[in-house]
């Protein structure tokens, strides 16, 4: 059955109100004392409590507004959702992205939501936790933080760029990761890791950083943001004409990709474990 898409304005508004109810729980819960529930792929990639309540409450709520779509979380994958239906919608969802950062009581953590249709993302909400700062995008409508139109940096050389990246958590990643940052970092103004793809993403949107770049990332990671990022003036991307994906995601001004493309490639950013 092929269903015609809802209107991205409807799926906006559902999105931000989900969003938001579902920092608050994070926040909340955050408040009153968190501990790690589980790991996942090594001991120091955790799970909260938290993380799966937020994400049962995301389901819960897009089940109860739209009881067709589909769904994709990081806690719980798929979850009971059906497939995709042609013309349907597909959420994805990060309950906590930046976990560590939330168990540490580090302001840097997010929930991520998006919305794609026909393999398309085309509404974006990534709210920060601890600040409350939300950034939203549609697809060809712009990106926004809190009712100010976003547009990326205009720094044209990659020498005075500040470049926001990110680790995974197997070991011999971190390790390959380190020398590519190692190698990188003298060609750049500077490097910033914070542990939070999404925010990482949505800061690049409005010249915060100039630049981002990371391997590992899921769909939850960089759904949200990407589009945030994209709709600012960012091109995101991988490498050697690959979409962005668990290889590569680049994130950076036009006059900046090339030469950011070409110095990650160069260092095998994409590979390693």
């Amino acid at each position: 059955m092929i269903r015609s898409a809802p209107p991205t304005q409807e799926l906006l508004e559902i999105a931000i109100d989900v969003a938001r109810d579902a920092a608050a729980t994070a926040h909340r819960m955050r408040a009153e004392g968190v501990s790690v529930a589980a790991t996942k792929s090594t001991v120091t990639d955790v799970v909260t409590a938290a993380d799966r309540a937020v994400e049962r409450q995301v389901l819960d709520a897009l089940r109860k507004l739209r009881p067709d779509d589909a769904v994709l979380g990081e806690e719980y994958g798929a979850g009971d959702t059906g497939p995709v239906e042609a013309g349907g919608v597909r959420w994805i969802v990060d309950p906590i992205d930046g976990t560590v950062n939330y168990l540490y009581g580090l302001p840097y953590c997010a929930v991520s939501l998006a919305a794609e249709v026909a393999g398309e993302v085309v509404v974006g909400v990534v709210r920060n936790v601890a600040t409350g700062e939300e950034w939203t995008a549609t697809a060809g409508g712009g990106a926004w933080r809190d009712g100010e139109r976003l547009r990326c940096s205009t720094e044209t050389d990659l020498g005075q760029a500040l470049v926001a990246t990110g680790f995974g958590y197997d070991p011999g990643r971190r390790a390959h990761q380190a020398r590519v940052v190692a190698e990188l970092i003298p060609h750049v103004r500077d490097i910033r890791r914070m542990g939070a793809a999404a925010l990482d993403l949505c800061l690049a949107a409005e010249g915060r950083v100039d630049a981002y770049y990371e391997k590992g990332l899921a769909a939850w990671d960089q759904a949200a943001g990407g589009l945030v990022a994209t709709e600012a003036g960012l091109r995101v991307a991988g490498l050697d004409g690959l979409p962005a994906g668990p290889d590569l995601v680049i994130a950076a001004p036009p006059a900046l990709f090339a030469p950011l493309h070409s110095r990650l490639a160069a260092l095998d950013a994409s590979g390693g474990p």
